[in-house]
Formats: C-alpha cells, structure tokens, sequence
C-alpha cells in the first residue's frame, strides 16, 4: 500500500477532528482564565478611572488659590482612598490627600506634598500648579464601551487586570479540547515500580498529557493498556464518553500483539504508513463519536506524531495562535534519505542548528535536549551547512 504524505495524512486528521472546532463558547470565572482565548469580543462596562482621584499624595486645591506662591492656606481635612462621602472645595482652602483618593468637587488640582511645608492647621504651598495637574480624570484611560480585548486574545495576566480593573467576573472563552490518553504495551510499568526482565517504564503517558495541556487542552484521563484487546476496549470505551479526543501510543505496527489495530479495525479504523521518519505508522479512527488518534509507541515517534498532527488542531480547537515554522542556516551538512519526511531533533545555536541526535525514534533524551525540528522534505536527500532550513520550535 502506498504511504500518504505528511500533508495528506494531515489533512485527513484535521477533517477527523473538525467537531473539536464546534463546541460552543463558555463562560468561567476571571481567576481562571489565564492562558485561555477569547470567545467575544469584550468592552469596557465601566469608565476608567471610575472617579476623579489624585494622582499624588498632596493637598488638592483649586489653581487659582495657588497661582501666586508662597500660598498659606487652612487646611480643612484628609481625604483617604477608600470609600468616602462627597466633599465640597471651598476655594482658598485645601485638603490632604492621598493617591487614588476622589478629588473634592470644585478642586481642580493636587499639590505635591513634597512642595509643600504643613504648619498648625495650615500648608505653605510652595509651587503654583494648573488646573488638572495631578488630578486622574474620570474615563482618561478607558471610557464605558471601549473595546478592551478582541475575541480571539489569549488572556495574559496584563489582560486579566483590566477585566478585573472594570469589575468583570466571568468572561467568555473558547472551550478547551477534552483529551483521554491510553497507552498500550504489556511492557509498560509507571515510574517507581521494580523492573523486571524486558520491562520498560511508561514516558508517552505522561508525555502526551502534557503535551495536550502545554497545548491548550484538558486532560481528563491517562490511562495504559496491557496487550489484551478486551482491556482496551474498556478503558477506550470509558474515554470516549468524557473525552472529545483520544490519543493512544503503541499497537498500530505489522507484528503480533498491537491490541490498537487489532481492535480498531474491525470498527473501521485507517491504518497505515505515512512517508515520514519517526512515526511512520498511523491510525484513525472514530468511536461512539470520538476521533481516537493512534501513534506509534516509541517515544519520540510518538512526541513527533503529536507535535506534526494533534498540536495545529488542538491549538485551533483552543483558540490558540498556530506554532509558526521558522527557516534557520545549518550549522553543519545533513544527510537524509530518500522518499521520507524526516524530522530530526536539533537545537538553536550561535552558528545555527545543529543536531542533537541521530534520527532514531528510541532516542528520547535527545528529545529532551532540542528545542527544534528540522524539517526535511522527502525529496531533499542532503543539505548543506550554512544552507536556510525549515524547523518547527518544540
């Protein structure tokens, strides 16, 4: 059977996972909205600054009492931040004031305590100010009905203080994508468990869920399967009645005992093999409504098959930007072979990219070590060093 292209079989993935893009809009409380996207576009409810306030600690003043300086003058109380009853300037006179506290009615300026000297009941105002120096205005830096955010932006803690500045709540966000992780292999123990002879510790569990989260998506199970098919039917059965995409490792080869396939076939599963290296074996499939993408069990294939086909859709499910590509000089001469789509690890540097490994999908410290892929065509079978090449930033 002829392998698909990267490009084909991301495609087909992609129209598998078009329902994760459907889901309708939520609203959750402000505190946890770090990270998350904009459903709607949000606007001011509330000027900015809600009052008149001071700007400075001071003496709030009208600019005419002080036009002509030294000025004495009675001091007539102290105005705190805080809440407050309205107060009336009487001009001539002055207030103490602290910053963000409201400005008296018929003051029009704030004198800062610093060019002033306090006396018994009185301060020398030793500097003229204008009408509006040091006094915040109401609506200056926002007005009720300005555009605060667009839809679509990913709330960083500078957007989660202006939507808390204007009073909101709750905002609108883009739901994230419900992600169930099984992997498979009766080999496959957790971290901290005793090895026996050909045991293995489990890495793509853990590793697919937090790729899925560093993503945007929410990880509602992590789950591991023995090579008994009717284990992984259960544990398949109970993701797909939370998740809204599963992924699987391991079981999609041409040997004995891949429980993936083995199950998944006869509910009309797509396996095969796509034209790239690692992670050439592949699976699709859709159970009781749920996509269920299956990657292949080595570590890196696995991390590789995540980051070629489930990162673009689960960042667009989440409503966040796509992972540009970028296009750096080699620093030394590469070869690839031909008729493949090979994603090498390999890491920035100051004379370019470099490898950090050979290109075997058992060599998951090298994975570790790069913060890169570089991308080779499968028709490309050399490059040379100093030559512009294409690498998607892990």
């Amino acid at each position: 059977m002829t392998a698909r292209s990267v490009e084909q079989h991301a495609q087909h993935v992609a129209e598998l996972l078009a329902t994760l893009h459907e889901r309708p809009a939520e609203e959750i409380p402000l505190g946890e909205a770090l990270g998350r996207a904009l459903a709607a576009d949000v606007h001011s409810p509330v000027d900015l600054p809600l009052f008149r306030n001071s700007q400075m600690d001071g003496y709030a003043v009208d600019a005419a009492s002080v036009a002509s300086v030294p000025a004495l003058l009675p001091v007539l109380g102290v105005i705190a931040a805080g809440p407050a009853g309205a107060t009336t300037h009487t001009p001539g006179t002055a207030y103490r004031i602290m910053t963000g506290a409201p400005i008296p009615d018929g003051a029009d300026a704030v004198v800062p305590v610093e060019d002033t000297e306090a006396t018994d009941g009185q301060v020398r105002i030793e500097r003229s100010r204008t009408a509006g120096e040091f006094v915040r205005e109401r609506g200056s830096d926002v007005r009720e009905g300005t555009l605060l955010l667009p839809a679509g932006s990913v709330l960083a803690a500078r957007h989660i203080a202006v939507l808390a500045a204007v009073g909101l709540q709750r905002v609108p966000v883009r739901p994230r994508p419900r992600v169930a992780v099984i992997t498979t292999g009766a080999e496959l123990v957790d971290a901290g468990t005793a090895l026996h002879a050909g045991q293995i510790y489990d890495s793509n569990g853990i590793a697919l869920a937090s790729s899925a989260r560093a993503n945007g998506a929410e990880v509602v199970s992590i789950t591991r399967s023995g090579d008994d098919p009717a284990e992984f039917r259960t544990l398949l059965a109970e993701a797909t009645t939370t998740a809204d995409l599963v992924l699987t490792s391991g079981g999609v080869s041409m040997g004995d005992f891949e429980v993936v396939k083995e199950t998944l076939t006869p509910l009309g599963a797509q396996f095969g093999h796509v034209a790239m290296q690692p992670g050439g074996p592949q699976g699709t499939a859709v159970v009781d409504g749920t996509p269920v993408l299956n990657f292949p069990g080595n570590p890196v294939s696995t991390l590789v098959s995540f980051e070629v086909f489930a990162r673009p859709e689960i960042r667009r499910a989440a409503g966040l930007p796509p992972t540009e590509s970028e296009e750096l000089p080699l620093a030394a001469a590469v070869t690839s072979i031909p008729g493949k789509r090979q994603f090498l690890r390999a890491r920035r540097t100051d004379a370019g990219v470099e490898l950090v490994s050979g290109p075997g999908s058992h060599l998951v410290a090298a994975m570790a070590w790069a913060d890169v892929l570089l991308d080779v065509p499968a028709d490309v079978t050399a490059l040379d060093a100093g030559q512009l090449v294409k690498v998607i930033p892990l």
